[in-house]
């Protein structure tokens, strides 16, 4: 038997479906961290004596030093063995949540989180390739339902979560839980995973050092330049652009080397395949919109309408009733109207929740919200969970560690990217509509010198005149800041609808699977 058909034809001596219980635990503990610490950061800003801004490094940074670790993943299962490697990435993980919760200054939890992130990278594509790879063509749809549930529910339930245990512990449990549940994965790594002929540990296997300092210069230099920039005022700072320039030219580098080196981290040869290409580039902007919405609705919750922690994050637990109705509908239609038509009830399900997002005041409440939050997490589901396995359709297995590793590195740059822009783009349009706002607060506007005059008046029972007018000012203008926020936030969600109903047309270049009828 040929190496292609030994790849082809093998399957292990476990169950598969005991097999992917530590799989599912570590991919569901990588997921959850990615959303767990959102409605944390105003509390962790405090902790660390920084403004809110800086403090969404604990997100980017975990995203950006996932992507770095994901193309390490073919080398590495090469030298370790797959599963040896899962297992190192699982304790470098949990060692990691152990740092991020006594750190006491920003820099020691940016640099845990990243450390988090390394460990944390690997084992999103370990574990898809771990499970499209372990179970028979006929069952990959089913497995990979299963790997949808934990990939989308974790991220919903992460902010629900984070806010409870920050609100009724403090916000450094949110990573402890992960110990106990780290040692548990590695003992169930240990004892239950398998590794094909050809992810077993390998000799004279070659590192691209090239490849992964290009990497990693382009990744953490367009980090900076992301969650900085908007402090910096863009390119109207000078080292602005040059970290921009050193990214640029680290990345055009990077895919130079890794097309023309043999042993290159990433082999992006699978790009040209149609199939994989529209369906990656979909996943990429979905995680964008995703990651980037799931940062912002909590702290416009805390910031406009005082919202604690735990109420934050319970406005995000309707997401997670989404992606069970999302589950059924899939599990319901799938089969009658086939994958591509899914991923496009997905999509339009959850550009409706972006427009409905884009309908929002400051009367909202969290039954308000839960309609377009639950069209959210069910547009997710339906849209992720037959995209993952139909842009890997037409891909061999001896290619799936590659192609799932590429995937999820070009998905996590843009999850930073998205959060980073979508901040930017919330703090540059409350600036745009704070200026139109202010330029009606005048003498000669009727409305506002009412306005004052009423305000004024009852302040004038507890101060002078003088003293009451500047306080009814003070008043309107605390309005109107809150008012452009809010507008701020509505401009950036309309946006988010825009970009999903912009992917629905690429759908046309998937190929569609010969199993099934469309």
């Amino acid at each position: 038997m040929s190496e292609n058909e030994l790849r082809e034809e093998w399957h292990p001596s476990i169950n598969p479906w005991l097999m992917i219980v530590p799989v599912m635990l570590a991919i569901f503990m990588f997921v959850l961290d990615e959303t767990i610490s959102n409605v944390a950061l105003t509390y962790i800003a405090g902790s660390m004596s920084v403004s809110l801004n800086e403090s969404t490094w604990v997100l980017t940074s975990y995203l950006i030093a996932s992507g770095i670790a994901i193309p390490l993943v073919s080398s590495a299962s090469k030298f370790f063995g797959r599963k040896n490697y899962f297992i190192i990435c699982t304790i470098i993980f949990t060692f990691s949540s152990f740092l991020c919760a006594v750190s006491n200054s920003m820099v020691m939890i940016v640099l845990s989180r990243f450390l988090q992130g390394l460990g944390g990278g690997g084992l999103l594509p370990l574990g898809q390739s771990i499970m499209l790879e372990s179970f028979p063509p006929q069952d990959r749809p089913k497995s990979m339902a299963i790997f949808g549930i934990a990939v989308i529910f974790a991220p919903l339930i992460g902010p629900v979560l984070g806010g409870w245990i920050t609100e009724n512990w403090s916000w450094p449990w949110i990573y402890l839980i992960n110990i106990p549940l780290g040692f548990l994965c590695v003992y169930l790594a240990k004892n239950l995973l398998q590794d094909p002929p050809y992810a077993k540990k390998q000799k004279n296997v070659k590192f691209d050092y090239k490849g992964m300092a290009l990497l990693s210069g382009w990744l953490v230099t367009l980090q900076i330049v992301l969650d900085k920039g908007n402090d910096a005022d863009w390119f109207g700072s000078t080292w602005i652009c040059w970290m921009t320039a050193i990214s640029v030219v680290c990345a055009i580098m990077f895919f130079i080397s890794q097309s023309k080196n043999k042993e290159a981290l990433i082999d992006l040869s699978v790009l040209k395949d149609r199939t994989y290409f529209f369906g990656t580039l979909v996943q990429v902007i979905l995680m964008g919109v995703f990651l980037s919405s799931a940062a912002l609705l909590p702290s416009m919750l805390q910031k406009l309408l005082g919202y604690t922690a735990y109420l934050s994050g319970l406005s995000m637990g309707s997401r997670g009733v989404g992606s069970f109705i999302g589950v059924a509908l899939y599990l319901t239609l799938s089969k009658k109207l086939g994958d591509r038509r899914i991923v496009m009830i997905g999509l339009i399900l959850l550009g409706l929740g972006s427009v409905f997002f884009g309908m929002i005041n400051l009367q909202i409440n969290l039954s308000t919200i839960a309609l377009p939050n639950i069209l959210y997490g069910s547009g997710l589901f339906m849209a992720l969970t037959p995209l993952i396995p139909l842009s890997c359709s037409t891909t061999k297995n001896e290619n799936m560690t590659n192609a799932t590793g590429l995937q999820n590195l070009l998905k996590n740059i843009g999850g930073a990217i998205g959060t980073s822009v979508a901040t930017t783009m919330v703090a540059r349009y409350a600036q745009v509509h704070q200026n139109m706002m202010t330029n009606h607060l005048h003498e000669t506007n009727s409305i506002f010198v009412e306005r004052v005059g009423a305000m004024a008046s009852t302040f004038s029972t507890m101060t002078d005149a003088a003293t009451s007018h500047a306080m009814a000012q003070s008043q309107i203008y605390s309005q109107l800041v809150q008012q452009s926020h809010l507008w701020a936030y509505i401009d950036t969600f309309r946006w988010f609808a825009f970009a999903i109903f912009l992917l629905i047309p690429m759908l046309v270049f998937i190929k569609k699977p010969k199993t099934k009828s469309f």
